[in-house]
């Protein structure tokens, strides 16, 4: 097997055909961190850094690894300085997803196939500049050559939505919708929560001083959201939690919040699950599915976190979170009302969230994510969940990428490895290539559109 050739994470004659008949299916990306801005404008790249390393954190924590100077990754160093930095350490990064991802990128959108290093960098930024000074290298012409029909971006509930007003007239062929990310919201013990407040009533005109308020400004940027085309909100928390909480001692709660008053761990816990409760009984009524990324210890590197900035490559997982206890009212309380979709970042979380993802219909896994995205991730999850839930509940992919230029590079992978997994199981007499090829028509495609109603 040769390196990324046709048979690239394809290890059987099987899984090759399973792959031919999903290759070319269209992209339905549910979770992206796309620059809508960038899309619209439509105005394309100058480099290779920019395309490759400028927004990446997964690029920057493996150069930081490799010893190269914060100069040449998040600094002052020019974009050239900062790929060629990129490309001596390159072929060091072997066995890690990104090194597969760029060389992707590199081979199905400049086809170019020289590896990366030291000795190819030059040409390679030579010969990437020139071409993304072509019409076809700007990102509606990518996205095209890429197949995407769906493509949903991370919104704060303050966004007016503007580029998506643009998109919907000037960008053809995809839908773009948006996504309802309420991290500010819910993480009440951040500093940041009470400009968030004042936001939220600046950009609705609702006093948010009180609780009333605060949820009527948040039903009012749901109802502007779901006219824009948004059919799913999103949350991230390290530990969810869930329970039954009065409105009264919310609002006892929120109060004391929004007064700055230094609230007490259980204050906290109770404000945070009525407001949790409170978004998914917006998204029942609008029958939105309510994504929960859970896990990520973020900023764990203080003097990152300090120097460069929040999501800058210094987050970790943490296996110490209570999921059962802590998602049980949750999901019993909104039981076959409205699809979840539940995002673990720490794959010792699979074994539970796939026994609670069997008990309710209605609440799927989300695709292996974050430090799990690598073909080992993909398929450990893929087994898992087949074996314990059903893949064929399995929520699809995602790209959950900040860079469009590697969209198809990332649903490539998934695609190989669900094709592989999927082989395997023919090979071992477990189920008929018709089925296997139904199965990945399905997860890649299908299954996506159906549970997001896209």
């Amino acid at each position: 097997m040769g390196f990324i050739d046709d048979h690239y994470l394809l290890d059987s004659d099987v899984a090759v055909e399973i792959y031919d008949s999903i290759r070319d299916l269209p992209i339905v990306d549910p979770h992206s961190h796309a620059d809508l801005e960038e899309i619209v404008v439509d105005e394309g790249w100058t480099d290779i850094w920019e395309v490759e390393g400028s927004t990446d954190h997964y690029v920057w924590s493996m150069m930081r690894k490799r010893g190269v100077p914060e100069r040449k990754i998040t600094g002052d160093a020019s974009n050239k300085e900062k790929w060629l930095a990129l490309a001596e350490i390159f072929p060091e990064l072997a066995g890690n997803p990104t090194y597969e991802w760029i060389h992707l990128d590199l081979r199905r959108q400049f086809g170019i196939e020289k590896p990366i290093s030291a000795d190819t960098a030059e040409e390679i930024w030579t010969e990437t500049k020139q071409q993304l000074d072509d019409p076809s290298m700007r990102p509606q012409r990518l996205l095209e050559e890429m197949d995407v029909e769906v493509l949903c971006t991370t919104d704060d509930p303050t966004s007016d939505l503007e580029a998506h007003e643009r998109a919907a007239t000037e960008v053809d062929g995809i839908d773009v919708c948006p996504t309802w990310r309420i991290d500010r919201a819910v993480h009440v013990e951040d500093a940041a929560w009470g400009e968030f407040v004042e936001e939220l009533a600046a950009s609705t005109g609702t006093d948010t001083s009180t609780l009333s308020g605060f949820l009527d400004a948040l039903a009012e940027t749901h109802d502007y959201f779901h006219d824009h085309g948004c059919r799913a909100s999103d949350l991230s928390l390290t530990e969810p939690v869930s329970r039954p909480v009065s409105r009264q001692r919310a609002r006892t709660v929120y109060r004391r919040a929004h007064d700055g008053h230094n609230l007490t761990e259980t204050e906290l816990r109770d404000l945070q699950a009525f407001l949790i409760e409170a978004v998914g009984k917006l998204n029942a009524e609008k029958d939105w599915v309510t994504q929960l990324h859970i896990g990520p210890v973020r900023d764990y590197r203080d003097s990152l976190a300090e120097t460069v900035g929040a999501d800058a490559g210094g987050d970790v997982s943490t296996q110490t979170i209570e999921l059962t206890e802590n998602l049980r009212y949750f999901l019993n309380r909104f039981d076959d009302e409205m699809e979840i979709v539940l995002y673990t970042v720490d794959p010792t979380h699979y074994p539970s969230i796939t026994t609670l993802t069997r008990a309710f219909p209605n609440v799927s896994v989300g695709p292996a994510w974050w430090f799990n995205d690598s073909p080992h991730g993909i398929e450990e999850q893929l087994r898992q969940v087949g074996s314990v839930d059903l893949l064929a509940n399995h929520a699809g992919m995602v790209s959950d990428s900040r860079k469009l230029m590697s969209f198809s590079s990332r649903f490539e992978m998934f695609r190989r490895v669900l094709a592989n997994t999927l082989g395997e199981m023919v090979e071992r007499g477990q189920i008929p290539t018709e089925h296997a090829t139904q199965l990945g028509h399905h997860l890649s495609y299908d299954r996506p559109k159906s549970l997001y109603s896209f």
